[in-house]
């Protein structure tokens, strides 16, 4: 009885990779050895990228807290501390977005904080 190759199979498995290649450069997009290797690569990337964008934004955040904060005459760690010492649940994403939109929101928070 003759081997069978399972030729469907080992097509699909191909074509996807070589249509996950599509808009790359040169043999890159064309050349399943190639490409395998490449998209490899990219996939990595792409799953470290996903983690550091959560880095850069807190980072951001912090930055945008600590701007804010100075003004009203403390710092983002005394801040943080009397934060979390009143019990409050604003997480950094919220706090930097009223600092950003609303400035007054904040003062007023900042204030009770203080108090």
């Amino acid at each position: 009885m003759p081997r069978s190759k399972n030729a469907v199979a080992s097509r699909a498995r191909r074509k996807k990779i070589l249509d996950q290649a599509k808009g790359f450069y040169g043999k890159r997009k064309n050349v399943y050895t190639v490409a395998k290797n490449v998209l490899e690569k990219g996939l990595t990337y792409a799953y470290v990228s996903r983690k550091l964008k959560k880095r850069e934004y807190r980072t951001l955040w912090i930055a945008r807290i600590n701007a804010a904060v100075r003004e009203e005459g403390l710092t983002y760690s005394q801040f943080i501390n009397l934060l979390a010492k009143k019990g409050s649940d604003l997480n950094r994403k919220v706090l930097a977005d009223i600092a950003m939109n609303e400035p007054e929101t904040f003062k007023k928070i900042v204030q009770s904080v203080k108090a």
